[in-house]
């Protein structure tokens, strides 16, 4: 007989799903015995996880309420609830000083980034509280913690929804929900790289200079963060491993100073 998988049962949404490491979350869960959602706004990279991972996919824009009711009426008619909700969706925003930022791209990141979480929360709780409880992790980052250069609408998104976390898990802790955030420093994958790209241009220096000094050489272990160490992570901030956590923050970012 195989070990005993701890998400036996359990309903789970992964918004930002199609790739990276909402993909790797759903994948997780699947494995650990999930029912699991995947959505996102790309058809076409939702059906390519899916395939992949065997979660179910499910085409939504967080920020747009409408589509975000749509999407839990949809679970709730083919699932019965929700247990877990995972916001992974998230914009890596403009790369840019303040003084020459584009206040439409900062909007965006904004939208997906905070009011994109706190639509989906608003959505699940009720939900969760149905079912006597569940879960909740925000995928905030490194720079919810502490400021970066070139980064203000990113980092003032992440540090929102730690401040979220925080109220939040204040609220729906009566109802056995608890919230939590993690907080992944740099990840090895797309989003990454188009950072980088963005970083070459901006500041003229090469690729590979750039992940020594900003990010590879400033962790401890001298390496990425993979997009399955953070499935991991919150795999253990779902299951019953973290049951008396909530309201915090989990940094998974190879001791990156």
């Amino acid at each position: 007989m195989g070990a005993a998988r701890c998400l036996t049962g359990k309903i789970a949404l992964v918004t930002g799903g199609g790739t990276g490491i909402g993909e790797a979350i759903a994948a997780c869960f699947v494995r650990e015995g999930a029912s699991v959602v995947v959505s996102g706004r790309g058809a076409e990279r939702l059906a390519a996880s899916a395939a992949h991972t065997g979660a179910r996919p499910i085409v939504a824009d967080v920020t747009d309420e409408v589509s975000v009711a749509a999407l839990f009426a949809r679970i709730d008619a083919e699932f019965g609830g929700l247990d877990i909700l995972v916001n992974n969706a998230g914009i890596t925003g403009p790369v840019a000083k303040a003084e020459d930022l584009d206040v439409v791209a900062w909007d965006e990141t904004m939208a997906t980034n905070v009011r994109g979480t706190i639509l989906c929360i608003k959505h699940a709780v009720p939900r969760m509280r149905r079912r006597g409880g569940g879960s909740i992790v925000n995928m905030s980052s490194l720079m919810g913690l502490r400021g970066y250069p070139a980064r203000s609408a990113y980092t003032a998104s992440k540090f929102a929804v730690i401040g979220i976390t925080e109220a939040v898990a204040q609220e729906v802790g009566i109802d056995n929900i608890r919230v939590n955030a993690l907080c992944p420093g740099a990840v090895n994958g797309n989003l990454m790289q188009r950072v980088i790209a963005a970083r070459v241009q901006q500041e003229g220096r090469s690729a590979d200079e750039i992940i020594r000094a900003n990010y590879t050489d400033k962790a401890a272990l001298r390496r990425w963060v993979e997009p399955s160490e953070v499935a991991a992570a919150a795999l253990f901030l779902v299951s019953n491993a973290s049951a008396s956590i909530t309201g915090d923050r989990l940094r998974v970012d190879a001791g990156r100073m």
